[in-house]
């Protein structure tokens, strides 16, 4: 049952949803105020104590994260951005829901970034959008809450972390395993010699997905801004089987699997080899099960060769049958055992003392380490530039598949040497036209 406060919450949200329907793609629930960069703690400003924040995408991880973020402690979800209303109007409600007020309402995130009162915003669009919002949101003085990756290029990503830099603004990205303690323990393990010396680690994902089928081009839904969800991706046409969800395997809007599961276990790989650039990457795969609109490869095998040490993934998107048992984890494979660690715990092979810890929870540590950041300045625990790094080995896997041989990567001048196919695909197309249209609000 609810109490008095939840259901009053509930019914002036439903209320306003009510009166606004007609006009909320438009953006007619407005926030009042500009913002005021500065390398401060935003919580000074804010005469309640609270750490005001604001969401922009609320579909499925956003919603998660609005949620989440509403039912921590001196944390307010003031706002909400996306250019879906029906997404906007469920997320309100769940927010709502949980709220000491209900949210505001925008169809176009900058309103946000322009409101004196969100000290930071949680940015969970899909991937073509997070360098743009990042950026913005630091140059308005926010600190950013960003899903993985990054960008959707490595050179994307290298702005972002540059401006971060140059704001001083606080971003923590959303590889939530370095905040869980079974998977900094593990890492503990590996790097007190548990398992003795490690040069190997292999990271997966295998699932069964469905099919996307094949969709013809059609006018977008009526109340959804299309221009602005394309944002700096390049025009084309509305389709269905790029829009919600199945962006992620268009190479326009995401990087696939690699860039989904991918990017959160070679995480965990080179933190736990202690890595960072790799030096040489090859890939093969492709379409080897599905055959429909999807762009991004169903099958993968990379091979990332640093200095001493090698990363190797895999992924299957239409199989039941993990690796080591596990749908989605790592393995690093010591002189003096095996390693395996998962979202559901760790455990060690091949000696007769094997150690073994169950799951933690991963996402509220992680989202409370962005919020004590928020006031304290520190570093989080994944920063942009773990994020900047891990994000661009998905990127450097998808190059070197799509190049269709190995690529020789310089990180220090960021670039794939004598290979002008590959370094084409280390920016992404930068569609400016949405910069200069009018706010729909």
């Amino acid at each position: 049952m609810e109490n008095d406060n939840t259901s009053c919450n509930r019914r002036q949200f439903l209320g306003s949803s009510a009166k606004n329907a007609a006009g909320m793609a438009a953006g007619i629930v407005g926030i009042a105020g500009t913002s005021n960069p500065s390398h401060a703690s935003p919580s000074s400003n804010s005469l309640d104590n609270k750490i005001h924040l604001g969401v922009i995408g609320v579909r499925n991880r956003g919603k998660v994260l609005a949620t989440k973020f509403a039912s921590l402690p001196n944390v307010e979800v003031v706002a909400l951005a996306d250019i879906d209303p029906k997404q906007l109007a469920a997320v309100g409600i769940a927010v709502a829901d949980i709220a000491a007020r209900p949210p505001e309402l925008e169809s176009d995130f900058r309103t946000l970034l322009d409101a004196k009162e969100i000290d930071a915003v949680v940015v969970a669009t899909p991937d073509h959008w997070h360098a743009d919002m990042a950026i913005l949101a630091c140059q308005a003085g926010k600190d950013v809450y960003l899903e993985k990756p990054v960008a959707n290029s490595i050179r994307d990503s290298q702005r972002v972390v540059a401006v971060a830099r140059g704001t001083g603004r606080i971003i923590q990205t959303g590889l939530q395993q370095r905040s869980g303690s079974h998977f900094q323990s593990a890492i503990t393990a590996i790097h007190t010699g548990q398992i003795g010396r490690v040069n190997l680690a292999k990271a997966w994902s295998v699932y069964r997905r469905n099919s996307i089928g094949f969709h013809s081009d059609t006018e977008p839904p009526v109340d959804v801004d299309y221009d602005l969800w394309l944002g700096p991706a390049a025009h084309r046409p509305f389709n269905p089987n790029h829009f919600h969800h199945n962006w992620r395997w268009q190479w326009d809007f995401s990087g696939g699997e690699l860039s989904n599961w991918g990017i959160h276990m070679l995480d965990v790989a080179r933190w736990g080899l202690n890595v960072d650039w790799p030096v040489r990457i090859s890939a093969s795969g492709g379409n080897l099960h599905f055959h429909d609109d999807t762009q991004t490869p169903d099958t993968l095998n990379v091979t990332y060769m640093f200095d001493a040490k090698t990363i190797l993934w895999e992924h299957r998107q239409w199989s039941t049958h993990g690796i080591e048992g596990r749908s989605a984890g790592v393995a690093f494979y010591g002189d003096r055992g095996t390693l395996v660690v998962d979202r559901s715990g760790w455990k060690i092979y091949d000696r007769k003392d094997a150690a073994s810890v169950n799951a933690s929870n991963l996402l509220t540590p992680h989202l409370q380490n962005f919020v004590d950041c928020v006031r304290s300045r520190q570093t989080p625990a994944a920063d942009v530039y773990t994020g900047h790094v891990s994000s661009s080995l998905g990127h450097l896997g998808n190059i070197a598949f799509r190049a269709g041989h190995e690529v020789n990567f310089d990180a220090t001048r960021t670039t794939l040497e004598g290979d002008n196919k590959a370094n084409a695909l280390l920016d992404g197309p930068a569609r400016r036209e949405w910069e200069t249209r009018g706010r729909t609000g």
